[in-house]
């Protein structure tokens, strides 16, 4: 398919799992992409990814838990790619705490880049995408839509992901833009194979987010991503699509 032909995309945390798994779709799907992230090395080898597969990709390193850096980013997009029409904010941290032990740089930290950054990314992309009509894709989570354990920031934050993109969607819906997000349950991605659990966490409490189905692949996660970015899915807004095995629905 090469439903993004002439498009241009500004996917954030594309350095790896997810966000580079959905810069490589994208551009498989004809898009020109800027990826964003902190890590540059990891960047790289998206953009070379990329580019082995035939696609473009600029890239610039922000800080997006600041304001000012989630605009420097849509800046440095639009300077790049000369247009905007996709939005994909990837970007997110996790990690747990016993809630007693919760310190306030994590949950700063977390509420920065999980929820804030995709606020202030919109707020810049936004004037670009009414022009283009174009799509915001965020990246909720299962833990946006269900309460869990030892998790209560990274709760709080992808809930809060999950109101932003409702709200967005309902002042924007006269404007042309789309805003979605995707809610993925558990995912085998850099930052899942080396998370660390407080040493007091008892498991029995964590069992029933880990689901029965294992954990989904990255391209999955981006393939639903790109739907919601395309023009099959013209009539889908404010939806948030659940990619996590049944687990809100149990």
């Amino acid at each position: 398919m090469r439903r993004f032909e002439g498009k241009a995309a500004l996917i954030t945390g594309a350095a790896s799992g997810i966000g580079r798994a959905t810069a490589l779709r994208l551009a498989e799907e004809g898009a020109v992409v800027h990826g964003v992230d902190l890590d540059e090395a990891g960047l790289a080898e998206t953009a070379s990814q990329v580019q082995a597969a035939g696609g473009k990709m600029s890239a610039s390193r922000h800080d997006l838990s600041k304001r000012d850096a989630c605009f420097a980013a849509v800046e440095s997009a639009q300077g790049s790619l000369g247009r905007l029409d996709v939005l994909g904010n990837i970007a997110g941290i996790s990690r747990f705490h016993i809630f007693e032990e919760l310190p306030e740089a994590d949950w700063n930290l977390m509420l920065a880049v999980n929820l804030s950054a995709v606020l202030w990314t919109s707020q810049a992309a936004l004037p670009h995408l009414v022009e283009t009509r174009g799509a915001i894709v965020n990246a909720a989570s299962v833990a946006g839509l269900i309460g869990q354990a030892y998790t209560v920031a990274y709760c709080a934050t992808k809930g809060g992901v999950v109101q932003l993109t409702r709200a967005l969607a309902m002042e924007y819906i006269e404007r042309g833009v789309r805003v979605n997000a995707v809610a993925p349950g558990g995912v085998d991605t850099p930052m899942n194979r080396t998370m660390q659990f407080p040493k007091a966490m008892d498991w029995k409490l964590v069992k029933p987010y880990m689901g029965r189905r294992g954990m989904a692949q990255p391209g999955e996660i981006a393939a639903a991503i790109a739907y919601l970015a395309s023009e099959e899915a013209r009539f889908v807004h404010g939806a948030i699509l659940s990619i996590d095995g049944g687990v809100a629905a149990g």
